[in-house]
């Protein structure tokens, strides 16, 4: 076995939270170098994007079940961009208590630390100069690093988008499981650029690149601009481009590369006064990084049609109100089977390597119990003979996807106990664990797979939380759980499978104590 293989097995086990010790952190909150959540360069030359609360946009469910040859894509302009970047990684609310206040945005995010930034390679968009730009959601503007020569080359009608990870923003809370949770907010981000893309009629496609070279692309190797303990790595790069447009895929990122200046522009600000360093993130960083194109290629999750979708608010309204619910209403927390059959649907998929272990508390018509949502019919043989013996497996009559019956009775006390004792496991109408086809992905494509598995459920996630928020429901990530109770629950005893990501769906309770307030009052745009 390899070192980087043997790397991601030892961090993974590592950093388990278990009933008798949690994976190693400080303990306790250094709130005196809690990092900024705002990414900025010096010396830039900036441009303000203009606001699009007032654009017009289709209802959520429209966005998904157009036909290709019906869709109207927005043109590449200023406005566009500025629409893509604020209905997907723009600050949605600003929630104030007393005096403080603090901003959500529209990707989720662990602990709303916030390690993911995006950068936008432009070429021939009407309002914006060619070249390499930071978004920055604070202020809502493009930061200029680098302006680009004649010689850019890009698809027609497309644009580039990187999406990168600072993980000390989430290692200042969380320690040493903090790079699983930097690594879920990416496919947070992604699904958020997904679904802003379709909103505008555009369609996104990740592009296999070298890591060397997107670092380069980027400039994260111009080490005299960046902060050595914080960190920041690329993670993919993204095609952007109109739906309703045929261009090809080759982009020759050493060429998009010669096009801009050999030195960029602008200094990255100092997050953090003082740090604490954790040897294994850097070594699980290191280790995930990959030139090997042959066995790395990321394709991110497809998602088959929902039948049980119907209309309900425009699509800009559904992203701007997404919410983590910090309390589920334990006294009103049933739903109906419609309303669940169309959460679920929503990640409906048959090619997936993520399946989704589902504790049912309370839903109309559906027996309480444990349930696993297949996602990936392939897998289902390997998961009967890995799961306990006496299993039902009983089939359940819905078009939501695969969704087979494993026991039933009340599973609420074990809900709460896995996820770190948190009543809002228990409190809602169901819970889930995404469970990650393990050790044959990693051994078959790489250490860099193992990121990737993370980002599919990232994207998961942020499909639910959208969804559930189309219902008037309330839902939540949960990263802290016991990572092999809910293995021992279901039976498994090796690494075939394992729980990356937790999450939960009920109705949540209004803390009436924070107001809430639209973002950007400051712009006069």
């Amino acid at each position: 076995m390899n070192k980087n293989l043997q790397m991601v097995y030892t961090y993974h086990n590592d950093t388990k939270h278990s009933q008798h010790r949690y994976a190693r952190s400080l303990g306790y909150l250094d709130w005196a170098n809690q990092p900024n959540p705002y990414r900025t360069y010096s010396n830039t030359k900036k441009t303000q994007l203009p606001l699009s609360f007032e654009n017009k946009t289709l209802e959520y469910s429209q966005i998904f079940n157009q036909k290709k040859e019906d869709i109207l894509s927005a043109p590449l302009c200023i406005e566009a961009i500025s629409q893509f970047f604020q209905f997907s990684l723009g600050l949605a609310a600003i929630k104030e208590h007393g005096e403080q206040s603090w901003a959500l945005r529209c990707n989720a995010s662990s602990g709303n630390l916030q390690p993911s930034e995006a950068y936008i390679v432009s070429n021939d968009i009407q309002g914006i100069e060619n070249g390499l730009h930071h978004y920055s959601p604070q202020e809502h503007e493009l930061e200029l690093l680098s302006s680009a020569d004649e010689k850019l080359s890009l698809p027609t009608d497309s644009f580039l988008v990187c999406l990168s990870s600072i993980v000390w923003r989430e290692a200042w809370k969380y320690g040493e499981r903090s790079w699983r949770y930097t690594q879920l907010d990416c496919g947070h981000a992604l699904k958020a650029l997904e679904i802003s893309a379709l909103i505008l009629g555009w369609e996104i496609k990740i592009i296999n690149t070298k890591d060397s070279e997107l670092q380069n692309l980027i400039g994260f190797n111009q080490v005299s601009r960046y902060v050595p303990e914080e960190r920041e790595l690329p993670d993919m790069l993204i095609k952007v481009s109109l739906a309703n447009k045929l261009n090809n895929d080759l982009i020759n990122i050493q060429d998009v590369r010669a096009s801009l200046e050999e030195f960029f522009e602008g200094k990255a600000n100092q997050l953090s006064h003082n740090w604490h360093k954790w040897d294994i993130l850097e070594k699980i960083e290191d280790a995930t990084l990959s030139d090997d194109l042959d066995i790395k290629k990321y394709t991110n999750d497809k998602y088959e049609t929902n039948p049980y979708r119907e209309t309900s608010f425009l699509a800009k309204d559904i992203v701007l109100k997404r919410r983590s619910a910090q309390i589920m209403n334990k006294d009103d927390c049933t739903i109906t089977k419609k309303e669940f059959e169309t959460i679920i649907a929503s990640v409906k998929s048959n090619n997936s390597a993520i399946h989704l272990v589902i504790f049912v508390h309370s839903v109309e018509g559906i027996e309480s119990g444990l349930y696993i949502l297949v996602r990936n019919s392939k897998h289902r043989t390997q998961l009967q003979d890995l799961f306990k013996e006496n299993f039902l497996w009983q089939k359940v009559d819905t078009e939501a996807g695969e969704l087979y019956r494993l026991e039933t009775g009340d599973f609420k006390a074990i809900s709460k106990a896995i996820s770190c004792s948190q009543d809002i496991a228990s409190h809602g109408a169901f819970t889930l664990g995404m469970l990650a086809e393990f050790t044959n992905q990693i051994e078959k494509y790489g250490a860099s797979k193992y990121k990737q598995l993370y980002w599919d459920c990232g994207a998961i996630g942020q499909q639910l939380y959208l969804e559930t928020t189309s219902l008037q429901l309330s839902a939540t990530g949960i990263g802290c759980f016991l990572d092999d109770i809910l293995h021992d629950i279901i039976g498994l005893k090796t690494n075939h499978f394992q729980s990356l990501y937790h999450f939960t769906v009920g109705r949540g309770l209004i803390d009436n104590r924070l107001s809430t307030k639209l973002p950007y009052k400051n712009l006069d745009n």
